[in-house]
């Protein structure tokens, strides 16, 4: 172990196993899972760094159980399409960074930016306080 490692450990965070969103079929089928579990929509520009930081920040944070929320990323930039087709059909403004809780097919939670929280969104699951 080098000597910054031992004066600056890593935090070991909670795996948010991303699954990406890249096709309007993809975002089909994350409908239909929502009424079996909320599925929770990270629309990440990659080219932006507050985008980075809320990723990064909603990682540290987050302190769900793994089978709680499936968590899907989606590229915007890569593909814009599958966003767009987000805020059509969950009438939400296109914003990003954006962070999207979908529950039996209707949108449960949405913010943007660093108004992302992860306590909001336990508390839109009615999980609470983390």
């Amino acid at each position: 172990m080098s000597l910054l490692e031992k004066l600056f450990p890593k935090e070991e965070t909670p795996a948010l196993n991303w699954k990406n969103l890249s096709t309007e079929a993809g975002l089909a089928d994350l409908i239909h899972r929502s009424y079996t579990v909320p599925c929770g929509i990270f629309k990440h520009s990659t080219r932006c760094s507050v985008s980075d930081m809320v990723k990064n920040r909603l990682e540290k944070r987050w302190q769900f159980a793994p089978d709680a929320l499936e968590m899907y990323y989606l590229d915007l930039i890569r593909y814009r399409a599958v966003s767009n087709r987000i805020a059509e059909f969950f009438e939400v403004k296109h914003e990003s960074p954006q962070f999207i809780v979908i529950k039996d097919g209707k949108v449960a939670y949405h913010n943007s930016h660093t108004a992302i929280d992860a306590e909001e969104v336990a508390e839109a699951l009615g999980e609470g306080k983390l």
